[in-house]
């Protein structure tokens, strides 16, 4: 018995959505991970990483000769200059002679014509003659010749060219190139001289070298530098920014390197250095690289991968779609009925419960939850619908008493006063304005109806008050049809004449303008009263500031009715300046199915 329980239970596992998903997925995931590390093993990252050092390694190599062959081309050029009998009579005769001078011109002129990656060339000695470019320049009176490192450079050595980093020459007056100086001791071997040793010099463009070291390509980020022996830099294609210490190069780490390839760091974000080093010029060509660009070189590595992987992950999402079929076709009822009941379709939100696990217990808990949901919103609209209804009949049969004895009175006045026409006219709007206003059957009234009963009251009131009022109304045709919650009018008419055009001491003026805008109806109630301050404004839609002895609908129940019916865009808004009057605008929309809240 013990056994069967078990077995049951390791079965009831199964039977759970969640385990029976989670297994099938986590065995098929599991194998593509092991296969696909399986392949991976087969390409690491050190091997792209090695076949990349190489072919830059190779490059930097290439660039090393191409730069050691230009600067031997130079020193050819400073050998024949420098060994010439021409310069050593020039330099260190003490009867110069113009001959001399032709002929090193002419030498230099060949030379200058054919190379335009010289910026200067030139012979001096300290305190003796020179003798620079096409004869005409002078030398800078303010030139500290033994302060400068060609010619240090040029006399600490023997019979071999020296070369600088790049520097701003100022050898000759009124000019500062950015250039790389060669240079070359000249030996003073006349014996009837007092002259020192001179030196001879030829200035190099900086874009010569520059066009050296970008004439391969390492990479799309990829550059290439040059240090001297001291660690100074001779050519940075950045080289401003290194100046300004806008950028920082680990010049250290290359000097100091025991092998000709450094990386910095193995993320992508590190950089590689690869470094050749000239016995022709001391110099060290590096090829800079940064890391996280290397590797993109495996790119077919990477596309093996990838494949391999996709594959599986096809292979898995098939298998999981057999396996998980039968699991998830419970689910996908229940998410369709779901979003039926997020339409408010309750009719055909049943969903058959076709299996004893989990999602068939939910299932059957989602129909009784459905059902009550349907009947607790039925049994919600109703007593809203009713409680609404109860409230608009509420608001709408509050008549003022007082306009009605007053109204009265005067008709009773006119009567003993033998005024029948009058009597007539003012029973006859009264008769009208109840009609209207005690009638319960219909909540909704057209414009053109709601204005006419406005008519008859502002009739009785100018009946009433005589002389003191005059009104006109103005209501475009386009909108008499549009439906109005009725009793709108009359209270905020009511409301200007016995609280605005009342205690106006000349005839006072009343105003009724309706037309359509923007796809509203717009009714606008103007007089020419006393007009209200700015707090009145502020409150007058507040409850406790409605006057029950002037207007027993008052702008406060005007306002909740039209709110309560088309929403809280719409109403009653006011604009008012003391002693010039007050505008009062009622607002409604002419689609009204889309814009009021079904009753």
């Amino acid at each position: 018995m013990t056994k069967e329980k078990e077995y049951g239970r390791i079965l009831g596992k199964f039977r759970s959505i969640q385990s029976a998903i989670f297994m099938a997925i986590s065995v098929l995931v599991l194998c593509a991970v092991i296969i696909v590390t399986a392949v991976s093993m087969r390409y690491t990252r050190s091997s792209i990483f090695e076949n990349s050092v190489v072919y830059t390694r190779t490059i930097i190599h290439q660039m090393t000769q191409n730069i050691d062959s230009y600067i031997n081309y130079m020193d050819n050029i400073a050998s024949m200059i420098a060994e010439s009998e021409d310069v050593q009579y020039y330099l260190f005769s003490q009867n110069e002679s113009s001959e001399y001078r032709k002929r090193l011109l002419s030498q230099y002129s060949t030379v200058l014509n054919s190379r335009e990656d010289i910026r200067n060339l030139g012979i001096l000695c300290e305190g003796g003659s020179y003798l620079f470019n096409e004869g005409i320049q002078v030398k800078n009176p303010y030139l500290d010749l033994e302060g400068q490192e060609w010619y240090q450079n040029a006399m600490a050595s023997e019979e071999e060219s020296s070369l600088t980093s790049s520097h701003v020459q100022h050898v000759i007056q009124g000019e500062r190139p950015w250039v790389i100086t060669l240079s070359r001791r000249i030996p003073n071997n006349l014996n009837d001289s007092s002259s020192g040793d001179g030196v001879f010099f030829i200035d190099l463009n900086y874009s010569a070298i520059s066009e050296l070291c970008d004439e391969n390509s390492i990479g799309e980020k990829g550059y290439v530098f040059i240090l001297d022996e001291n660690g100074s830099v001779v050519y940075h294609p950045q080289q401003q920014q290194l100046y300004n210490e806008l950028q920082t190069e680990n010049i250290d780490i290359v000097m100091n390197a025991e092998s000709d390839t450094v990386i910095t760091s193995n993320s992508d974000a590190g950089k590689l250095y690869t470094m050749a080093r000239s016995e022709k010029t001391g110099w060290t060509i590096v090829g800079c690289m940064n890391v996280g660009e290397l590797l993109k070189n495996s790119r077919q590595a990477q596309s093996v991968y990838i494949l391999m992987a996709a594959v599986l992950v096809v292979i898995a999402l098939l298998l999981s779609s057999l396996i998980s079929r039968n699991i998830t076709l419970p689910i996908q009822r229940l998410r369709d009925s779901m979003a039926k009941v997020q339409e408010g379709d309750f009719e055909t939100a049943d969903v058959e419960v076709v299996s004893g696990n989990e999602i068939g217990s939910l299932t059957t808990s989602f129909n009784v939850m459905t059902h009550r949901i349907q009947e607790l919103m039925e049994q919600n609209i109703y007593e809203q619908k009713e409680k609404r209804k109860s409230e608009l009949k509420a608001l709408q049969s509050q008549i003022n008493p007082h306009f009605l004895y007053n109204t009265l009175d005067s008709i009773i006045w006119m009567a003993e006063g033998k005024k029948n026409e009058e009597v007539v006219l003012m029973t006859a709007s009264l008769a009208r304005l109840l009609r209207q206003s005690i009638s319960n059957e219909d909540e909704l009234v057209p414009i053109g109806q709601e204005v006419e009963y406005a008519r008859s009251y502002l009739t009785i009131q100018k009946m009433r008050y005589k002389d003191k009022l005059e009104f006109q109304i103005d209501v475009a045709p386009e909108i008499s049809n549009i439906m109005i919650i009725k009793l709108v009018l009359q209270p905020i008419i009511e409301n200007a004449i016995y609280h605005g055009l009342k205690y106006k001491e000349s005839i006072g003026l009343l105003i009724v303008h309706g037309y359509a805008q923007d796809n509203h109806a717009v009714l606008e109630i103007i007089d020419n009263g006393i007009g209200m301050d700015e707090e009145t404004l502020e409150h007058i839609f507040e409850k406790h500031k409605v006057n029950y002895h002037s207007n027993g609908v008052g702008v406060y129940n005007v306002q909740k009715r039209l709110q309560l019916y088309y929403g809280s865009d719409y109403g009653i808004t006011y604009k008012s300046r003391v002693g010039e009057g007050t505008m009062a605008t009622i607002t409604i929309p002419m689609n009204q199915e889309d814009a009021h809240e079904t009753i």
